[in-house]
């Protein structure tokens, strides 16, 4: 049902999961425990699931805390149930009973705590995020909580790997006319032009360069474990109309 970050585990006070396909109660497509509420599963399947995770983590289902995911690079504190979703792509939050959380399915699913300032995170860091400043967003964030930097925890959960993540030459060209380090993130591919990206790799080398000092990379592809988990472009390559989504979440004990 659940994978961990060892680092993660280790803290006191934090309990965490990178929830996968396994343990639900959706069928079809969805088949397990699919969390998306922007997926067109059965809903009151999806609200089952959900309250599945909700008490592995010992919270109530109305706890389990998603936002509404847009790509951006936001991250919102909470410190209590919301009546609303807010659109943003990171939650944080020192309120013992509220799991932030967010969906992904090939996305970085990226969990954070300091537990001595006793403040967690979630962050959605695609590309497009992580490079838009997600991470960044959501350790300021926690520093408004009372975080310090040195003492957070990042753990980078299931995502694509970099060899099921084939890019465009305008996406080299793009994210190397940034930096143009950002090269070392590339890997040749079998098709001219194109390249395998480093997802994760660049994920760990942006929380290092934001100061974190601890980071566990539990190097899980979810590409290529369709037993295990949602994969949004293992579906599109099957050709499937929709994909589950997996939930990553961390809650203060």
């Amino acid at each position: 049902m659940k994978v961990e970050s060892p680092k993660l585990a280790a803290l006191p006070g934090i309990r965490h999961a990178f929830f996968t396909r396994e343990g639900g109660v959706s069928e079809g497509i969805y088949a397990g425990l699919n969390g998306g509420t922007g997926s067109r599963d059965d809903e009151a399947h999806v609200a089952e699931n959900r309250a599945r995770m909700a008490g592995a983590l010992g919270v109530a289902p109305d706890s389990l805390l998603t936002a509404w995911q847009i790509h951006s690079p936001d991250c919102v504190a909470v410190d209590s149930v919301w009546p609303e979703r807010p659109k943003a792509d990171a939650v944080a939050t020192s309120t013992p009973g509220i799991a932030v959380a967010v969906s992904i399915a090939d996305c970085g699913p990226v969990l954070f705590a300091d537990a001595e300032a006793r403040v967690v995170g979630a962050a959605h860091a695609g590309w497009k995020g992580a490079v838009g400043g997600v991470l960044d967003s959501t350790l300021e964030r926690m520093e408004q909580l009372g975080a310090r930097r040195s003492h957070i925890v990042a753990a980078i959960g299931p995502l694509i790997r970099q060899p099921s993540y084939e890019v465009g030459p305008e996406f080299v060209s793009n994210l190397t006319a940034l930096d143009h380090a950002n090269i070392r993130f590339f890997a040749p591919s079998d098709r001219a032009h194109h390249a395998l990206f480093d997802l994760p790799g660049y994920i760990r080398a942006r929380l290092e360069n934001l100061g974190v000092l601890h980071v566990d990379d539990l190097g899980l592809d979810t590409y290529s474990d369709e037993a295990r988990f949602y994969s949004y472009r293992r579906a599109t390559h099957k050709g499937e109309p929709d994909y589950g989504r997996l939930i990553a979440a961390i809650t203060l004990v």
